[in-house]
């Protein structure tokens, strides 16, 4: 009998009911920190989801306008997507298409600059290359007038009627443009070699040409074949 009592007393006594608060406080945090109750904890995943789901969540029409409420959401979200769209399949227009023309130049894919064009002809006659030269000055010509927005070549745009373009622009050039466009005619197609003279002609005009004041323009005039 003493001994039943005593295993009861004993079975009891490791029972507390009744803690004091910081001893309940301890217990709980003990409790929460077992495995199964922080494996319930949400993940910083489950916390970004749920803030993504609450954002669009609070894109609700105002209580009381109905439909007319989302109208102005869904014209934003429309217009947004669209020109999205548009960007993607077209990019930016006008640059893209100065980019395309710029890289043809008389039949050659080039995109190089008026400078780096000036530069390999004055490689090539320093080396007395003259037909590389004379053909590489022509095209630095080409190109800084494109540069400069003052006339455009296109595919299929020949030397002859870029310089008859040209020509509109800087008409006291006319003659010397068209002679610069047989010199590169027949450097480029008809197999004539350079000349110390002819680069050098071609050279001065392309010089000149950059530093003169083209007739005045609203846009830049396409050369292209009509």
């Amino acid at each position: 009998m003493i001994g039943g009592w005593g295993h009861g007393t004993t079975v009891l006594a490791g029972i507390p009911v009744d803690p004091d608060a910081p001893e309940a406080r301890r217990w709980l945090r003990e409790e929460l920190a077992k495995a199964p109750y922080q494996a319930a904890r949400p993940t910083w995943f489950d916390r970004l989801s749920q803030a993504v789901l609450d954002w669009f969540g609070s894109l609700v029409a105002p209580s009381g306008q109905g439909v007319a409420g989302w109208v102005p959401l869904i014209v934003i979200i429309v217009v947004a997507l669209v020109l999205a769209a548009l960007l993607i399949i077209f990019g930016l227009p006008r640059l893209n298409r100065r980019s395309s023309l710029a890289a043809d130049l008389f039949g050659v894919n080039d995109r190089r600059s008026a400078a780096d064009l000036r530069t390999a002809a004055l490689a090539a006659a320093s080396h007395r290359d003259w037909t590389l030269a004379g053909m590489e000055m022509f095209r630095a010509l080409a190109r800084g007038l494109f540069e400069r927005t003052i006339l455009m070549t296109t595919p299929g745009t020949t030397a002859h009627y870029f310089a008859e373009r040209a020509a509109e622009a800087f008409p006291g050039d006319r003659v010397r443009l068209a002679a610069a466009a047989d010199v590169f005619d027949g450097l480029r197609y008809l197999g004539q070699v350079g000349t110390e003279e002819g680069f050098l002609a071609l050279a001065a005009l392309e010089s000149d040409l950059r530093g003169a004041v083209p007739v005045r323009r609203e846009d830049p005039a396409p050369a292209v074949l009509p």
